[in-house]
């Protein structure tokens, strides 16, 4: 971690690139060597629009690249974008204090961010006029350190500078975009898709139930939500994916990723109608 001195130097540089092309990347970095992160992305998420990438660290060695994936559809399923989007929670996280029960046995987990590397990632949440953006630092395993993790100083650290790089953002991006037809945007689409998902053919538990799995929540976490027993839970999946002709978590999430692919825009009806080329 830097000292004050340097930390003093490095915020210095992040205010004189204030309203130039390399805003991003200098503050991106800045936090980056703050906390010793192995990683850093910027990710903007502009009211009503997909995800785009401000910033990115070059690629680690053997480290896969997921970003692309993760702009595509993912990133509603993402912890972090559904704590900011969904909850209206904004400040420094931890991915361990928002992912639900069970979220490392989620296909979610297994089929995307398990391919980033990181071992533990650490997000500040910045409310902006038109949106919000996610800084988003990972720790990937090294020889030295197979299970690394965001400590209590450095948390404190971000936590402290937080206003300060609030305020950075905001001056930096504080011209809102003109708004758009939220109706007919991308992210918007992608959100009623979700909602939507396997309405046509399942119960509203039974539906309820393959959202939650599909957010990553464990059979308990899921029978407190909904205020029934696990035994019920099971029972409602088993039904659903009968239903949805899937026998796994990962057929789910492979058949919700094609759906919303094949249908980004089915205007609040299931998107497993258009898949499977169907009329409502």
């Amino acid at each position: 971690m830097r000292t004050t001195a340097q930390l003093s130097d490095a915020l210095a540089l992040v205010i004189s690139a204030v309203h130039s092309h390399a805003f991003p990347e200098v503050l991106a970095s800045m936090l980056k060597t703050a906390v010793d992160a192995d990683d850093v992305s910027l990710l903007r998420y502009r009211e009503g629009q997909l995800p785009e990438v401000e910033y990115s660290s070059p690629p680690m060695a053997g480290v896969e690249t997921t970003l692309d994936t993760y702009l595509k559809g993912p990133f509603l399923l993402d912890p972090f974008y559904r704590a900011a989007a969904v909850e209206g929670k904004m400040g420094v996280f931890q991915l361990k204090t928002l992912a639900p029960a069970g979220f490392t046995d989620s296909e979610y987990y297994k089929s995307w961010y398990k391919n980033c590397g990181f071992v533990d990632e650490c997000g500040l949440l910045i409310a902006l006029d038109d949106g919000f953006i996610n800084i988003a630092l990972g720790l990937v395993s090294t020889s030295g350190n197979a299970n690394p993790t965001f400590y209590k100083p450095q948390l404190r650290l971000l936590n402290a500078i937080f206003a300060v790089v609030t305020s950075l953002a905001r001056l930096h991006w504080q011209a809102p975009m003109q708004p758009s037809d939220t109706t007919h945007s991308l992210r918007a689409q992608l959100h009623r898709g979700l909602a939507a998902f396997g309405s046509s053919v399942l119960t509203q538990r039974e539906q309820q139930v393959t959202g939650l799995v599909l957010l990553g929540n464990s059979t308990r976490l899921i029978a407190e939500k909904l205020a029934i027993s696990t035994e019920t839970v099971k029972l409602h999946r088993k039904h659903a994916y009968a239903k949805l002709d899937i026998s796994s978590q990962a057929e789910l999430f492979l058949l919700f990723m094609e759906a919303l692919t094949h249908s980004p825009d089915a205007g609040g009806i299931d998107p497993l109608l258009a898949y499977h080329g169907k009329r409502s």
